[in-house]
């Protein structure tokens, strides 16, 4: 069991953001010692990290609330659960995965427009310099 430093250590959110995605419901409410204190699971902070990756991916909390609503389906299908149950949360997923895709892909090729333009100014900026060096001779 790990507690909620812990937790923040391993995944690199903030004990202030554990608690918050806690208190609105994108986390389980954690179990606690008998001083209060928080304890998680190790699948506890692996879902955590994956919260975490999907804030990162530019996923709203609330569209990830409703992404990891019915848990780690892999988890579940794994263990014997009938895929027809999570058909309606996997189209649901792949919405929001699809969507965050395209802005994604808009987002690479802004980038590779800048990373261009920085190269091309970058040589232009180095060919100066020689220029100047040999005039400076």
């Amino acid at each position: 069991m790990f507690t909620i430093s812990q937790v923040s250590e391993k995944t690199g959110l903030t004990p202030y953001t554990i608690r918050y995605y806690e208190k609105i419901g994108v986390l389980h409410e954690a179990k606690r010692r008998n001083g209060g204190a928080r304890v998680y699971s190790e699948s506890e902070v692996s879902y955590i990290q994956c919260l975490n990756r999907l804030k990162k991916l530019g996923i709203s909390l609330e569209e990830i609330t409703e992404f990891t609503r019915d848990g780690c389906v892999l988890d579940k299908i794994q263990h014997g659960e009938d895929l027809v149950n999570f058909t309606p949360t996997l189209h649901k997923r792949i919405e929001i995965l699809e969507k965050h895709l395209v802005e994604l892909e808009a987002k690479r090729q802004e980038l590779e427009y800048i990373i261009s333009l920085t190269k091309e100014k970058l040589a232009l900026y180095q060919e100066l310099m020689k220029e100047d060096m040999i005039n400076t001779r």
